[in-house]
């Protein structure tokens, strides 16, 4: 017989002969370790009759015996298995592993709501199905105790005080709770609330992840500080917890038949209670778990209660920080992309769960140059302010005209405008929307100059060009300064182009021709050769 014994000494992994057990940071393994070494599922382990043989199962920082990177081998006694940096010591069991118990059949299953007596080998003393908004309802019963004293620091002279501070307890919580927007912060403050509340020795906190839909430590403390103590949460019961939606008391859970996960007979947990942190929309948010490793029946039904309607107020809180966040996330990502994208598109791309973060990718898209013909030397004879205030009236008029066809801004570039369609949201006819776009924005310029002609001010010319084709598109900097832009070839023909553009003149290349669902008229011209390109580039004078 052998184990693996942590070289640190905080971890030993018991083994069954031909059992296979998964490593892995998810809470979910066989044996969770939560280094972030360790992968979700990082290696398999099995004992044989000639040792233990090791598998790793494509993890990210592989897997080691005595050293030298594996996929598979055998260990024996006094080898060193190494799962990303944590290492294991393979070492010899003189003597068999003790084998849980089996608990009889009639306490294998015991009725919701009901409570079990102490039983040799330990139980589920008590298991109450959790809703949303049944945890508040059950402190104010009555109920009488079994299994051993209450361990809330709750002192009464009788029942109806009791009943009377539990409840003002929980207000108050409620209270404090509710002034958390930060969900860390908010995590941290349940914790204490916990240890204030009841003696317990370890507190946790396990979040489902959305995507993966597996629970993932959010926060973990010990009474005593010790850091290691407070790493894990025993996966069996916080997935029977999970699964079936209940709430548990059990005693002497490391010897309990229902929770065979070798985590508890790591972790020797002596009682432990869980609660599933339910949403307003009946999806299980999270657990609360707590437990104490000396003593056995530890805890009581009105702990278990308590718990409940303590895991309630959690889940409400939590809720709200979540809300708080995404509104806030919204808010902010509406502040940046608004300035981009036009507000609809915005809306959109602030309503989905990574906003903040666009993805980084090769894709087709059109590329729209336009800018003011001559405005070097027209700007030499204008003032700043002057110079200020027709480019603001300018670029106001033609980005409202990107933003009405749903362009993308990409950037201004002194005196030019330089908008994308097809990113980061693609459209069907997004060519005939940048062409229609062009021409918008020369109508628009005829309004602008025919006012600033009265005014005795300057007027000004623009040529434009399009062109379509695969770039490089992404965001650069963070969700607090946001700068999304495209880049490639197609970019720098496009730019090319617009230099050659004439006054109040369209130029489309042949790509972007192709890609117009209603082409407008226009008009043929000869290839025109630009810069960084070997062969001329065909070319089309879009006609008004």
């Amino acid at each position: 017989m052998f184990k693996l014994t942590s070289t640190s000494g905080e971890q030993s992994i018991d083994l069954q002969l031909g059992r296979k057990l998964v490593v892995g940071r998810a809470v979910t393994s066989d044996v969770p370790i939560y280094d972030p070494t360790i992968s979700r599922r990082h290696a398999e382990i099995v004992l044989t009759e000639s040792g233990v043989r090791v598998t790793d199962l494509g993890s990210s920082n592989g897997t080691f015996l005595n050293g030298a990177k594996i996929t598979e081998a055998e260990a024996g006694a006094n080898d060193v298995v190494t799962f990303g940096k944590v290492a294991f010591r393979v070492k010899e069991v003189t003597t068999p592993i003790a084998r849980p118990q089996v608990v009889p059949d009639d306490f294998r299953s015991p009725r919701p709501g009901s409570a079990k007596g102490s039983v040799a080998g330990g139980t589920i003393v008590r298991q109450l199905p959790v809703s949303a908004s049944g945890g508040v309802p059950a402190i104010v019963m009555d109920q009488p105790q079994s299994g051993g004293a209450s361990h809330l620091k709750v002192h009464a002279q009788n029942q109806e005080e009791r009943r009377e501070k539990k409840l003002s307890l929980l207000l108050e919580v409620s209270k404090e709770l509710s002034k958390q927007q930060e969900l860390d912060r908010l995590l941290d403050k349940v914790v204490d609330f916990t240890f204030q509340i009841m003696n317990v020795d370890r507190v946790s906190i396990l979040l489902l992840d959305g995507k993966s839909n597996e629970l993932v430590p959010r926060i973990s403390k010990s009474r005593t500080g010790d850091a290691s103590a407070a790493k894990h949460v025993p996966q069996s019961i916080a997935r029977k917890a999970v699964e079936e939606r209940v709430a548990i008391l059990s005693d002497n859970a490391a010897t309990d038949e229902r929770f065979k996960g070798k985590s508890i007979l790591i972790q020797s947990v002596r009682s432990a209670m869980c609660t599933p942190l339910m949403g307003s929309d009946q999806k299980v948010l999270g657990i609360l778990y707590v437990d104490n490793l000396t003593a056995t029946h530890s805890f009581a039904d009105e702990d278990l209660e308590f718990l409940i309607a303590f895991g309630g107020l959690t889940a409400v809180a939590i809720e709200n920080s979540q809300l708080s966040e995404r509104i806030r996330r919204e808010a902010l990502v509406l502040s940046n992309f608004q300035r981009y994208f036009s507000p609809n598109i915005a809306q959109v791309i602030a309503q989905q769960q990574d906003a903040g973060r666009l993805p980084s990718e090769k894709r087709p898209v059109v590329v729209f140059f336009s800018d003011i013909r001559g405005f070097t030397p027209m700007s030499e004879t204008m003032s700043p302010d002057e110079i200020a205030r027709l480019l603001t009236e300018y670029f106001t008029e033609m980005v409202d005209k990107v933003f009405e066809h749903g362009g993308t801004l990409d950037k201004f570039m002194g005196d030019a405008i330089m908008a994308l369609w097809g990113a980061p949201i693609a459209h069907a006819d997004d060519a005939d929307r940048a062409v229609q776009c062009a021409i918008a924005q020369l109508a628009e310029l005829e309004k602008l100059n025919a006012k600033w002609k009265q005014e005795g001010r300057t007027e000004v010319q623009i040529g434009i060009a399009i062109n379509f084709g695969e770039v490089f598109a992404g965001n650069i900097g963070s969700d607090r300064r946001l700068e999304y832009t495209v880049i490639g070839d197609a970019v720098n023909t496009a730019y090319r182009l617009c230099g050659k553009a004439g006054p109040n003149e369209i130029l489309i290349s042949e790509p972007f021709y192709q890609q117009l669902k209603k082409k407008p008229d226009v008009e043929t011209l000869e290839p025109i050769q630009v810069k960084g390109k070997a062969k001329k580039v065909p070319v089309y004078r879009v006609k008004r």
